[in-house]
């Protein structure tokens, strides 16, 4: 499958998309600053379509220390708010994250971006602080990458798209605390 296939279908079998993963050009750091809006690759992962069920924006760049690996929609989808990947996903918090938002927000930055080699090729890579968690990026054009997520224990590699977004929504403003 081509990756203008890919984009029209969003649906593609799990070792499809590797092997498509493994013929993509790779991406440096700087392509990867900025704010990204995500969608999920229907592969028949088990975590398919679970970040679309629960509001999920993307990610954002700002550099290699300052990353966001989760943002979210507020329940008006006005704004995206970071999440504190420790707190979610949690089989406490059901439906969309914007609900559970006083829960789950962090100011923090909770990954960091770096080059690393994965499956032979050196890409940029997201590294989570607190999860053993990979997601590792491939061009797909000059505004989107394919994302791969490569997580312990995780059977197979979980598949995304981040499109860069010029017109990303604000990011919302932590309330005052009461």
């Amino acid at each position: 499958m081509t990756w203008d296939a890919l984009m029209k279908s969003g649906r593609i079998r799990g070792e499809d998309a590797l092997a498509l993963f493994d013929r993509l050009p790779t991406v440096d750091l700087a392509f990867m600053r900025g704010t990204w809006k995500g969608a999920e690759l229907q592969t028949g992962h088990p975590m398919d379509g679970m970040l679309s069920a629960t509001g999920w924006y993307g990610k954002q760049f700002l550099d290699e220390e300052r990353v966001h690996p989760l943002l979210f929609f507020t329940e008006d989808r006005g704004a995206v708010f970071p999440v504190n990947p420790r707190k979610w996903p949690s089989p406490s918090l059901r439906g969309h994250v914007g609900a559970h938002r006083a829960d789950v927000e962090t100011s923090d930055f909770k990954a960091r971006l770096r080059m690393t080699e994965y499956r032979g090729q050196l890409s940029a890579t997201m590294i989570y602080d607190d999860w053993p968690t990979l997601d590792v990026f491939r061009k797909g054009d000059d505004s989107s990458v394919l994302g791969l997520m490569d997580a312990r224990g995780m059977a197979a590699p979980y598949f995304f798209v981040l499109r860069r977004d010029a017109q990303a929504p604000v990011l919302a403003r932590q309330p005052p605390a009461p």
